[in-house]
């Protein structure tokens, strides 16, 4: 079913949960998972990470992030202060490479010759080509830049600075995340901070091909004011736009973090349903970012929720939220405000934090098995 428009419409698609319900065994399957705690191996020279806002997974499952360790980071680290007040620490380089054991390979990132890095750096994400694209969301950040995987630049599109417009067809505003259709050449912008869209471009050229709001409405940059969960579903999407992720099967995904939603739409902009997840959610909202599960159907996705301090496992066909793993806390398995998901060929989920979570951390895939409770809690080895 197809629809344009929200009101009835979004009554009928839009599915309410707060916690999905207790089933018993036979009734319902999901993906189990288990923390790994001794990945990813320690950083070297002192080096500790600032808010990481960005994950991905490349062709050869080795793992990307980027973080702000040269921003947030630097006022609580002895080591860079002048004169030196500690031998520890040090900012970690903005961008970060691990191999599938958690070895640190390669690191870079920051300002440089012919290009803007953001003033808040925000998602990284590998393309078809295993390049690497970088967002940010600072108020001066309406651009995009793409880099190889050994720090190279190769293109900037959109210039900083500008004023934050939905209906720009050269800059962006505040870019949360990009995705990719390989097959079509196409990158998807959740666009984002500033602006309340999602906005698709050629890959090659960054050309703006198109753009939508909240159930393919036109974007509207009015303020809407808070989110309200005793109010009908607004009909624009609130900022941040978090993530806008295209399926195998010609759908597209949006994480309308503070209105606590994924909306679904076909490639073209065509709205055709919603998922509410924890309506009572207030401030950051529940609908963080997503990955998909890397079976060829991409049955599951898995959604990060960062203001409830849990991932959630949700039936793709069915948009049913069918349980939930993780807890608030700084121990392994628990999180403090997961930010980014991405998922490997072998369907281990990766994550990072930002705020003081400060982290990355690997959930291994373990097989499937029945969904026993709505909330799993800590995800902890049983070995």
């Amino acid at each position: 079913m197809a629809c344009r428009s929200g009101g009835a419409c979004a009554a009928a698609l839009g599915a309410r949960y707060e916690n999905a319900p207790e089933l018993p065994a036979d009734e319902a399957q999901a993906p189990i998972f288990e923390v790994d705690p001794l990945w990813p191996k320690p950083l070297p020279n002192h080096w500790v990470l600032g808010s990481a806002i960005g994950v991905t997974v490349d062709s050869r499952d080795h793992v990307w992030i980027v973080h702000r360790g040269n921003g947030d980071a630097r006022t609580e680290l002895g080591a860079v202060q002048n004169p030196p007040t500690a031998e520890c620490c040090l900012p970690a380089p903005s961008v970060l490479e691990f191999d599938p054991q958690g070895n640190l390979l390669r690191h870079w990132g920051g300002p440089g010759q012919g290009y803007d890095w953001p003033e808040s750096n925000h998602g990284i994400t590998a393309d078809p080509m295993d390049n690497l694209w970088i967002g940010g969301n600072a108020q001066k950040d309406a651009h995009i830049l793409k880099f190889s995987q050994d720090g190279k630049f190769l293109k900037q599109f959109g210039h900083p600075g500008v004023t934050q417009n939905s209906q720009d067809t050269e800059n962006f505003g505040r870019v949360a995340k990009i995705s990719f259709d390989g097959a079509a050449g196409e990158a998807y912008v959740a666009d984002g901070y500033g602006n309340k869209r999602v906005a698709v471009l050629d890959m090659n050229t960054g050309k703006l091909k198109r753009y939508w709001g909240a159930y393919g409405n036109k974007p509207d940059d009015a303020n809407l004011g808070p989110y309200n969960p005793a109010e009908p579903p607004a009909q624009q999407f609130r900022n941040p736009v978090h993530a806008a992720e295209p399926s195998n099967d010609g759908f597209v995904y949006v994480c309308d973090r503070p209105n606590n939603r994924i909306q679904v739409f076909r490639k073209d902009g065509t709205f055709v349903q919603e998922l509410i997840v924890a309506p009572n959610t207030l401030g950051d909202g529940s609908a963080w970012d997503i990955a998909f599960s890397k079976d060829r159907e991409q049955r599951f996705i898995y959604l990060a929720d960062g203001k409830n301090m849990k991932v959630h496992i949700i039936e793709r066909k069915t948009m049913k939220l069918l349980t939930s793993f993780g807890d608030g806390g700084r121990q392994p398995g628990q999180f403090f405000g997961v930010h980014s998901i991405a998922t490997d060929s072998k369907g281990n989920i990766y994550t990072t934090e930002t705020y003081e979570g400060k982290r990355l951390q690997k959930f291994v895939y373990k097989g499937m098995g029945p969904v026993k409770s709505a909330g799993q809690g800590v995800v902890w080895p049983k070995g």
